[in-house]
């Protein structure tokens, strides 16, 4: 299918590495001009040369924190007139809610919140000027599905869904969508970590932790970052003009819910 974006223009946080990079390259693979994001500007790099060679369209990349004001001026100054917007950034790490202080609220806040909800006042009214806008949050099933452990990230998370909803809503009419993507046990570097801590804390191989991780999962096995980007292509696809405020769960067919 062609999605009907070739020559469109994306924005694209934290992309140098895991399920960001897996939506970049998805979009460049569309034809679609991607700018690049990430803290780290070695890894950065190597992923601006790896999908430019892999598909011959401009990428370009941005070095530096997504949640920065300074990170996000740069990238509007990278790509001016966005067409799509991807938001992403490192979730903070699993504990337990008697050690997280205001401080460690308020970091969640700002990296998982607050960043994506400022570069969406950034691009937003341009889209609607445009009459096309296709914005893609990648939040985390546990937006739905919520556990302890992950309350930093739960918490901003589901203030980021309700807002972008409620923009949903207001900007239907211009052509401009806003989706979010719930992840959940997909094969990255962060799924990795995860099951390292629980072969730490339980006495258990990588190996056992990833078997555990597994059978959790009703498709019994982890999710593929390249699933997760075509997804994310789609969202961003002509086709999905009729599909805004909507929350697309990744996780093998796992939640139990309705909705």
């Amino acid at each position: 299918m062609d999605l009907g974006i070739r020559g469109r223009k994306a924005i694209v946080c934290a992309s140098n590495r895991g399920l960001g990079r897996a939506c970049a390259e998805a979009l460049a693979r569309e034809g679609v001009h991607v700018t690049l994001n990430g803290r780290d500007a070695a890894s950065l790099d190597e992923a601006v040369r790896a999908i430019d060679a892999a598909h011959g369209t401009t990428v370009t990349g941005v070095a530096g924190d997504i949640a920065a004001p300074e990170t996000q001026r740069a990238l509007l100054d990278a790509c001016p007139a966005p067409d799509i917007l991807v938001n992403n950034n490192g979730g903070p790490p699993p504990g337990r809610f008697q050690d997280w202080d205001r401080d460690a609220w308020l970091s969640a806040l700002d990296a998982n919140m607050l960043a994506p909800l400022a570069m969406i006042r950034r691009v937003l009214d341009g889209m609607c000027e445009r009459a096309f806008g296709r914005i893609v949050n990648i939040t985390s099933a546990m937006v739905k599905t919520p556990l302890s452990p992950m309350g930093l990230s739960t918490g901003a998370r589901t203030g980021l869904t309700s807002v972008a909803k409620a923009l949903s809503r207001d900007v239907a009419h211009a052509n401009v969508t806003i989706n979010n993507l719930l992840p959940e046990r997909i094969d990255t570097a962060r799924q990795r970590s995860m099951a390292e801590l629980r072969a730490t804390l339980g006495g258990v191989s990588i190996e056992q932790a990833y078997d555990e991780m597994k059978k959790s999962i009703a498709a019994g096995r982890l999710g593929r970052p390249e699933e997760f980007g075509d997804a994310c292509a789609f969202l961003c696809s002509a086709q999905a003009g009729f599909i805004s405020g909507q929350n697309l769960q990744l996780d093998g067919g796992s939640y139990a819910g309705l909705l």
